[in-house]
């Protein structure tokens, strides 16, 4: 069993396949997708030495529908097996060339609902296994950030994909999802959308910097004020652009200005704004013009937006999207820019998408 474990939401398994496929032969991997509907995982078969190289050259960052993934080693069978760790252990020894000593352990299962019947167990499984297999010499006695991670995949409670990803290509999440309480003022639940896009995007070591108290924000298609609650609560000053009601406790903090407009005319009248974010839900190449139009007018240094998506050949359109934006930057702008896109856990039918000059 060679190849690569993606993860990603449930029901988007083709969407998965399709992108890691065209990536992969852009690298010069050619391999073949087992898939099955609403098993919230894709198996990617490739010879070893293939999917190694693609776990060290494929940046997670930019595929769009996969949250995580990892190298594929071998399986276990735990039905009727009372000790299972040594299963595990058994079944992993004779691959410790891949790895050597791992630094870190994860144990995980699918986001779908069969699995997540098994994410308590999989929680008190993690304890006895992480000791095994440091008994074992497979795991540090410490975690070591720089070593690979070992993944145990429990698909289902009697059967488990067994792995190793390279830590400086991997989520700092778990399953590679992000889960976040919701707020107990935020006007709508989209409100986590925004939340998440901020952690995924902007790295730890530069969100001081790029994400500061008395910085200018735009929100377009603002109401009632879910992103603009993540804006506000960040101590940004805040135009919410909508002609909908606004929720009365994102305007008592006296940090948004709520403007009556249609967001796709609006345009501020000074150039300091630094982030704009839209969630609106319309066409999404017309959303991705907009975008790209307030940074080339350079209206704004940084933008998040949604981008809707249609029920078929969802990858084929968001990639089609993406490469008009890069298109139109790189015919009409004269700087360097950055271009993200990932299918975040909080999002349902839709893309987020990050922006911004270099």
């Amino acid at each position: 069993m060679n190849g690569l474990v993606l993860l990603c939401r449930a029901g988007f398994e083709g969407d998965c396949a399709a992108e890691i496929q065209e990536k992969a032969a852009a690298l010069g991997v050619y391999g073949y997708c087992q898939t099955q509907a609403d098993q919230a995982y894709v198996v990617y078969h490739c010879q070893a030495e293939e999917a190694d190289h693609l776990a060290k050259k494929l940046p997670l960052k930019e595929l769009i529908f996969t949250r995580t993934f990892f190298v594929l080693l071998t399986s276990a069978q735990l039905a009727g097996i009372e000790d299972r760790v040594s299963v595990v252990k058994e079944a992993l020894e004779p691959h410790k060339e891949w790895f050597g000593l791992a630094g870190a352990l994860r144990v995980e299962t699918p986001d779908s609902n069969e699995a997540n019947a098994i994410a308590k167990f999989c929680r008190k499984f993690a304890v006895p296994l992480r000791q095994g297999l440091r008994a074992a010499d497979l795991l540090s006695k410490k975690p070591l950030a720089k070593r690979p991670f070992l993944h145990v995949f429990f698909v289902n409670k009697a059967y488990a994909l067994l792995g190793y990803s390279y830590s400086f290509n991997q989520s700092p999440f778990e399953e590679g999802i992000l889960r976040l309480r919701m707020p107990s003022n935020g006007p709508s639940r989209s409100t986590l959308k925004l939340d998440e896009a901020f952690h995924v995007f902007i790295p730890e070591d530069e969100r001081e910097q790029r994400i500061q108290a008395g910085m200018r924000a735009v929100d377009l298609g603002a109401a009632p004020g879910g992103w603009t609650y993540q804006l506000v609560r960040r101590g940004m000053m805040v135009q919410a652009v909508d002609n909908g009601p606004m929720a009365d406790s994102l305007m008592e903090t006296g940090q948004v200005d709520h403007i009556r407009e249609d967001g796709f005319k609006y345009r501020p009248k000074r150039r300091n704004v630094t982030w704009l974010v839209c969630d609106m839900v319309e066409k999404p190449a017309r959303v991705g013009e907009l975008m790209t139009a307030w940074l080339l007018e350079e209206y704004c240094k940084e933008a998040i937006f949604n981008l809707k998506l249609p029920m078929r050949q969802r990858y084929a359109s968001v990639k089609q999207y993406l490469d008009q934006i890069t298109e139109q930057l790189q015919e009409q702008g004269e700087r360097s820019f950055e271009i993200q896109a990932k299918h975040l856990y909080h999002d349902r039918e839709e893309v987020t998408v990050h922006l911004r000059w270099l």
